[in-house]
């Protein structure tokens, strides 16, 4: 660990103890939930509805990980999709996977969203699969696609509820596609921010929280 690692290492561990820092956050993620503050953001051109910490945070797992492939359920306009397959093809380009993909699974992919994703220039890192994230049929889909992959990322980023988060796990579990598999659980923060938004019934734990994101 080099002397910077460790001293980030040590400042991210005082915060927990920092009552001011983490009041001013919680009111900030109270306000920028209102206001919805994550619709304001693209990425390439494509909306991405995401916090910028968190698509940074997301491009240290991508470069630290080297995935072969990432899987992300919800799609919504294809931000994110845009964001994985432009950090493929950043670690391509420094001796990373030349073939790496980006495969996204949504109940339901809106035709404007699916030809703005295809028109893209990175679209030929991107494949896209409408159905249940949960179904027989979309999981060997997923299955077949992960076949071979040393290296997957999964981030599940659909429905939110305790429930429907469990059966994606269990999904990719009982398809094989764990080995060594890597999951990103991306959180919205409802329950940080006090419950300043409704969300639906959760079930154990409260989380992840639903995002409300919606797919238009």
């Amino acid at each position: 660990m080099s002397d910077f690692q460790k001293e980030m290492k040590d400042r991210i561990a005082s915060y927990e103890r920092d009552e001011a820092l983490k009041s001013d956050a919680a009111a900030f993620m109270r306000s920028s939930i209102t206001s919805r503050y994550s619709y304001n953001f693209s990425w390439l051109g494509r909306p991405i509805i995401q916090y910028p910490q968190d698509m940074v945070a997301m491009q240290e797992l991508i470069w630290s990980i080297q995935p072969e492939l990432i899987i992300e359920t919800g799609i919504a306009h294809g931000g994110s999709l845009i964001f994985s397959a432009a950090m493929l093809e950043l670690n391509a380009a420094c001796g990373g996977s030349q073939e790496a993909k980006v495969l996204g699974l949504d109940i339901d992919i809106r035709p404007h969203n699916r030809q703005a994703i295809e028109a893209h220039p990175l679209a030929r890192r991107i494949e896209m699969i409408q159905g249940s994230s949960i179904s027989d049929e979309i999981v060997g889909q997923v299955r077949a696609r992960a076949a071979g992959k040393r290296r997957i990322l999964v981030c599940l980023d659909s429905n939110h509820t305790h429930d429907h988060v469990l059966a994606e796990l269990e999904a990719l579990c009982a398809a094989g596609v764990v080995g060594e598999l890597l999951c990103g659980l991306r959180y919205d923060r409802g329950g940080f921010a006090g419950g300043a938004v409704t969300r639906p019934a959760l079930g154990p734990g409260q989380q992840p929280q639903d995002g409300g994101l919606g797919n238009t």
